[in-house]
């Protein structure tokens, strides 16, 4: 018999064919369709990046135009999505409720016919105009306030604060928020978007592929790092305190959340742009104590772990920008949801083209013929 080889994980083994993304994790390199990350959060917007990851080339601007039309006229919700997220617990995290409402919509649009590409892309739009409203429904559930409809003269993250807020955001705040959906729009083949090619598939419509997504996203591991970071740098009184602490997480070998990543070995290429985004908003809206703690760990890690190539990630710096616009902690990571879903869906639609289905092997370590005992002699 042949000795197969287990690789944990599945770390670097290659699970499909894509011209979506790319990543260079020794020269901190992302790129969507070939254009850099740092060219499109510089001059794109979310809505034109999400038609790139889709429809693979820059939109022209009347291409532009019809694709934020749409966007806003899918965003209307049945009223029966609002009753169900009136039902659901308040205390239920956000996450949770995002996965359990997404198939729920799923069941309010009719069938979708996998071989038909405009009934596929209408169901596509939707899902991607709907998870904001989503999001944001539920945090004003939480907190016993009337839904706020969108509106459909904003773009994405404006009609999102909106939607959160019941405020119009400025222009600065529409901006900074604009920017991060487009750096968490995509990130190659990571465990969510992984999750959900698998649960494509089985040639299951996007609702529940980007459903699955949502409960890979949820896990610590994944997309729930941001909340952690920001807990881990209230738990610092100030800049002076860091080195102390920082020492006590390197004896104890405890991981300081926000630093490292699977595949960059320098600084993640988003996290220099957030931290931009934070300088910013710190300037037109009043620092925080937080970022100074921020920069202080990341200097000591440079220092310590820089060449082992421990550097800050996406995380590091998202939660701060969230927490200096206000936006409750719980809500982080249904924000980076709001942003994949775009790259999700690219993925989904690309797996739809020449589909396989998943089914990986296993390497057996149980035993072999075993003895069966009658229940009385047990």
């Amino acid at each position: 018999m042949t000795q197969q080889q287990l690789i944990p994980g599945l770390a670097g083994v290659p699970a499909a064919e894509s011209a979506i993304s790319f990543i260079d994790g020794q020269a901190g390199i992302l790129a969507y369709r070939g254009h850099r990350i740092e060219v499109l959060a510089e001059k794109s917007n979310f809505e034109e990046t999400s038609w790139l990851l889709w429809y693979g080339t820059l939109p022209t601007r009347a291409e532009l135009d019809g694709w934020r039309r749409r966007l806003a006229e899918a965003r209307q919700l049945p009223d029966s999505i609002y009753d169900y997220i009136r039902a659901l617990p308040k205390d239920g995290h956000p996450m949770e409720a995002l996965q359990a409402s997404l198939a729920v919509l799923g069941m309010t649009g009719g069938t979708v016919d996998l071989k038909d590409a405009a009934s596929r892309d209408a169901a596509c739009v939707r899902v991607l105009a709907a998870i904001p409203l989503l999001v944001a429904a539920f945090d004003r559930h939480q907190n016993g306030q009337d839904f706020v409809k969108p509106d459909a003269d904003l773009s994405t993250a404006a009609n999102f604060l909106w939607c959160l807020n019941d405020r119009k955001p400025s222009p600065i705040e529409e901006r900074i928020l604009d920017c991060a959906l487009i750096l968490h729009a995509e990130h190659t083949m990571n465990a969510s978007t992984f999750a959900c090619r698998v649960v494509a598939s089985t040639e299951t419509g996007p609702y529940t592929a980007t459903s699955g997504a949502v409960g890979c996203l949820y896990g610590p591991l994944h997309g729930g790092a941001n909340e952690r970071v920001l807990r881990q740098l209230r738990e610092i009184s100030g800049p002076d305190a860091v080195e102390a602490w920082f020492d006590a997480k390197m004896a104890k070998k405890e991981k300081v959340m926000g630093l490292g990543h699977r595949v960059y070995k320098t600084k993640d290429p988003r996290a220099n742009n957030l931290q931009l985004l934070a300088r910013e908003l710190f300037e037109s809206h009043g620092s925080t104590p937080l970022y100074d703690i921020a920069l202080t760990i990341e200097q000591l890690a440079a220092e310590r772990m820089g060449d082992r190539g421990i550097w800050p990630n996406v995380d590091f710096f998202s939660g701060i920008v969230y927490d200096k616009l206000g936006i409750p902690s719980d809500v982080f990571t249904p924000i980076f949801a709001i942003a994949r879903t775009a790259g999700w869906l690219a993925h989904w639609r690309e797996q739809m083209e020449d589909n396989k289905l998943f089914r990986p092997g296993q390497i057996y370590t149980g035993v072999h013929d075993a003895t069966w005992v009658d229940l009385d002699a047990r």
